[in-house]
């Protein structure tokens, strides 16, 4: 029988913060900078007698994180000193913090938080230039935000891999909705990193690996994968003895992780309290009942309101709670329907008809919440079909336009006249007896050719029900 063996995992994730100038100085604070070494003083350059001055935008965008998890805030907190030596670091330490952190618990998507800090980030090695290496400073500064999950045991690697993921992707969101960080991870704006473990005990933590550079939420899974397999394997083999505590890198062209160095201990930093930055007390800089009203509505709740006022599908939801400007423009087509069956419908028409158009043509752009809401409602209301309808969307996409005129100007208002629609299916029947004979025999999907040729000789805009209605009593 094949043994079992429990994984465990916890994050940490790196986030720069978005504000206007760096964490202790006046420099711009600004991802998107090409020059080099432009936006630095001497703050963030570490020149003697150069004092910080914590930024207090950056310190209030955490505790807003915090209040979005319910975490507990401080009520005390300082900065540190973190030493270590290394080019991206100028000072020979960097400003973070360790004992008092902002935030303190809270759960996200499954996954208790044991604290969020706030540090400065480090410059940018570049290794582009063959045998040497430069140092661009224009990020070293700037606001840098680390949230630590407790680690968490699971029954199997593949529910582990999945839930690391799927916590990177939650927490991107709500930094995202909160305005806190771009968190672009292409631009390392948001960075991952996963500590790792495996043992045959559930109560019994097995040797702890720290997997670094993993840029994507899908490598977050892939790298745990891998090595929760490759520590699964060690122990299968009896060589559970060479899973050392170490650093890892993560090969995403080999889809492997690979030995970089031993891990540190908190002890390897010496960390102390920083002599130049005052100790803060946060409830008196901060009104936190201010804050916590003051949050927008977040993933989580905006889930719930979509699925119990408008039962829209969950895989829908999906999509506009991660696409943001999706989500903004639909949120005005409800208010312009304000009837949660006609949303519904407005949600149907909008993820499986308007985002394919969206995807398969790059001239075409969503049209007025508005227009598309009258679209709808032609829809619903039984005034044109819902084969109109998509015609009528094909027509909005390039030229934004009131749908009701169009579908005036197009013929497609459904036409609902018994007495006209009757002279047009006693043709039809007329001209198809082998059809009329196959019905008549039993086989009855034939009719249903004849309501296709009365639509069509009506252009789409007879009412289907009311054709198939007739058809079926002139026949009988």
């Amino acid at each position: 029988m094949e043994k079992h063996y429990y994984p465990t995992i916890g994050l940490e994730i790196h986030a720069e913060l978005r504000t206007n100038s760096k964490m202790f100085c006046g420099c711009k604070n600004d991802p998107d900078e090409t020059k080099p070494n432009v936006n630095i003083c001497p703050i963030c350059m570490a020149h003697p007698g150069a004092i910080p001055v914590p930024n207090k935008r950056a310190i209030e965008q955490v505790i807003r994180v915090g209040l979005s998890i319910d975490g507990t805030i401080a009520d005390f907190t300082e900065f540190d000193r973190k030493n270590y030596f290394y080019p991206d670091i100028p000072k020979g330490y960097q400003i973070s913090q360790y004992k008092y952190p902002i935030v303190s618990g809270g759960s996200l998507a499954d996954m208790k938080v044991t604290r969020i800090h706030l540090e400065e980030d480090t410059a940018t090695s570049k290794h582009d230039r063959g045998d040497f290496s430069l140092i661009d400073f224009n990020r070293g500064g700037v606001p840098l935000m680390e949230l630590v999950t407790d680690a968490q045991t699971f029954d199997d690697i593949e529910t582990a891999a999945k839930t690391g993921g799927d916590f990177g992707r939650e927490y991107q969101l709500l930094l995202q909705y909160l305005g806190a960080s771009y968190a672009n991870m292409e631009k390392g704006e948001m960075r991952v990193e996963a500590n790792i473990s495996i043992s045959p005990d559930q109560k019994v933590w097995g040797t702890k690996v720290e997997v670094k550079n993993l840029n994507s939420f899908k490598s977050v899974e892939r790298a745990i994968r891998y090595e929760l397999n490759r520590m699964r394997d060690l122990y299968e083999e009896g060589r559970q003895g060479e899973i050392v505590q170490e650093t890892r890198g993560w090969d995403e062209m080999k889809g492997s992780t690979f030995s970089q160095r031993a891990k540190e201990s908190a002890a390897d930093y010496r960390y102390f309290p920083d002599p130049d930055i005052p100790k803060l007390k946060l409830t008196e800089l901060f009104d936190m009942d201010a804050l916590k009203i003051a949050l927008p509505e977040l993933p989580v709740a905006k889930r719930a309101r979509y699925k119990k006022d408008y039962g829209i599908k969950d895989e829908d939801i999906e999509r506009y709670v991660n696409d943001f400007e999706l989500a903004v423009w639909f949120e005005e087509v409800i208010k312009a329907l304000n009837d949660s069956e006609k949303i519904k419908v407005a949600s149907n028409y909008t993820t499986s008809d308007l985002l394919g158009i969206l995807k398969n043509d790059s001239e075409a752009k969503k049209p007025s919440p508005k227009n598309f809401a009258e679209l709808v409602a032609l829809v619903t209301e039984g005034k044109v079909s819902s084969r109109a309808a998509k015609d009528i969307l094909a027509m909005i996409v390039k030229v934004d336009g009131s749908p009701n005129a169009l579908a005036e100007q197009h013929g497609l208002i459904q036409k609902n006249d018994e007495g006209a629609l009757k002279a047009i299916a006693q043709k039809i029947i007329e001209a198809n007896p082998k059809v009329v004979a196959d019905y008549k025999s039993g086989k009855e999907a034939a009719i249903m050719s004849l309501v296709g040729q009365m639509m069509k000789e009506t252009k789409g805009s007879a009412n289907p029900a009311i054709a198939l209605k007739l058809i079926k009593e002139l026949v009988a």
